[in-house]
């Protein structure tokens, strides 16, 4: 898989760099070509100015000029594909190249169209003459043509020029396609092999080994949050999975005791060693009760998880909320002698019948592990368009290990507690799932044997 991925990968970037590489070499090609055409051209409007500034010179005065000199130009710039005829004032033909040597001329020509046309096939070109007066004296003694082979050529000279740099850049681009598939290679590497072990990590989750981690580090910040992800995710798993085998361990803990007693209870009454009384038929009574009780705090926390979208919202005070419930559970503070107090207000925008239940269970839950003199405090406050309310309880305390997990259904932070102390275990649940339909969150804050701070934030609008 790896390998195959690898290779892809490679393929990948060798495909890119090739595309690259060629674009950029035709671009190069081009652009390169382009400057060298007219600098061809402004060499040409050179030479021929230096040609004119010296034909120009030659003039010595009326009307006469050194013909000798003008005939040795004329050779030298027809040596370099320039074909010159110079004139006086009245059109008399001074000299001309063309009349000096037309089979030379013609021949020059038909050169500079061949090399053209063996680098460009399609290149328009024909013969040119440019006209320049000769002047003396800021007058005008004279006109100057010079013929040649336009509107550009390439001598061959600078044909060689060409080629060289054509195989240079073939050279180049060679070389180029040669390191990107090495890059390639130990890029696909860096990346592919990486992935291919977090790949075999995740098969070994997806077989239920939740202990498996990726050890992978890498300076690929995207394959390195990959690689974290998926041992967050492991230990997410893993953390569920033992879970639900707590689960599992509770709910049968709290089914086999009654299940158990109420076996004895009628197995000794059909076997006839009891005989079946009131009060045996109201302990057999009890168990039922007790089962039922289970079903339903079970049917209760499904129902709340089931009912996000059955949310009725409307704005109301907090604290009149509180009062109500305080004063409910008015007899069991009494009777343990628990002190509450009550402070601040915040006006919710909530399922006002769901909140009272999110209130009863965080109140009751205080109430029942602050021991006898303690305190229990509820504080409401409105802060950065949220609600938030805190119940807080001077009690046992949570431990640290336990924090992260009691919000999970059946689970009891303290396993010695029995039914009757620690109840079903769904409480907190339920309350998690109320206020999340919400779009709120819930925290809890614990220290042991100093107390513990739950924090409900809603938002209110």
């Amino acid at each position: 898989m790896t390998f195959k991925l690898r290779t892809k990968m490679t393929m990948g970037f060798v495909l890119i760099a090739v595309l690259l590489i060629i674009v950029t070499a035709m671009f190069g090609k081009i652009m390169l070509e382009n400057h060298f055409t007219n600098y061809i051209i402004q060499r040409q409007e050179n030479n021929n100015k230096d040609i004119v500034n010296l034909l120009t010179q030659q003039y010595i005065s009326d009307n006469s000029w050194r013909t000798e000199v003008i005939e040795n130009i004329g050779i030298r710039a027809l040596e370099q594909g320039q074909i010159v005829k110079v004139t006086d004032l009245s059109g008399k033909t001074i000299w001309d190249a063309m009349v000096h040597n037309n089979g030379m001329c013609e021949q020059m020509l038909q050169h500079m169209a061949s090399n053209m046309a063996s680098k460009y096939p399609s290149f328009n070109g024909e013969y040119t003459i440019s006209t320049y007066p000769a002047t003396a004296n800021f007058q005008k003694v004279g006109t100057i043509e010079i013929g040649y082979y336009g509107p550009y050529y390439f001598n061959d000279e600078d044909l060689n020029f060409i080629n060289v740099l054509n195989k240079a850049l073939l050279w180049v681009a060679l070389f180029a396609l040669i390191i990107s598939l090495l890059l390639g290679h130990l890029f696909a590497k860096k990346i592919s092999d990486p992935i291919g072990r977090v790949i075999n990590t995740a098969r070994m989750i997806e077989k239920g080994d939740y202990t498996v981690r990726s050890k992978e580090n890498t300076t690929t910040k995207e394959i390195q949050e990959l690689i974290n992800t998926i041992n967050n995710l492991s230990i997410t798993l893993q953390e569920k999975d033992n879970l639900r085998k707590r689960l599992t361990a509770d709910v049968a803990h709290e089914l086999r005791t009654p299940l158990a007693t109420l076996q004895s209870h009628m197995e000794a009454m059909i076997d006839g060693i009891w005989n079946p009384s009131v009060d045996r038929l109201k302990s057999c009574h009890e168990e039922i009760v007790r089962i039922s009780k289970m079903v339903g705090h079970m049917q209760l926390l499904s129902k709340y998880e089931n009912e996000v979208k059955k949310i009725e919202k409307k704005h109301f005070e907090l604290s009149e909320m509180v009062t109500g419930i305080l004063l409910n559970f008015e007899s069991e503070f009494k009777e343990k002698r628990v002190k509450t107090t009550q402070s601040g207000n915040a006006t919710v925008y909530a399922d006002q019948d769901k909140l009272k239940q999110v209130m009863i269970n965080l109140i009751s839950n205080a109430l029942k592990y602050t021991p006898e003199g303690g305190n229990v405090g509820v504080e409401m406050y409105e802060e950065n368009n949220s609600a938030i309310i805190k119940v807080k309880d001077n009690g046992c305390g949570i431990k640290k290990e336990d924090l992260p997990y009691i919000f999970e259904r059946f689970y009891r932070a303290d396993q010695s507690r029995t039914r009757l102390t620690g109840g079903a275990g769904v409480g907190l649940s339920i309350v998690k799932a109320i206020v999340s339909a919400h779009g709120g969150a819930v925290q809890v804050e614990s220290e042991m044997n100093l107390g513990t701070t739950f924090t409900v934030t809603l938002p209110n609008k």
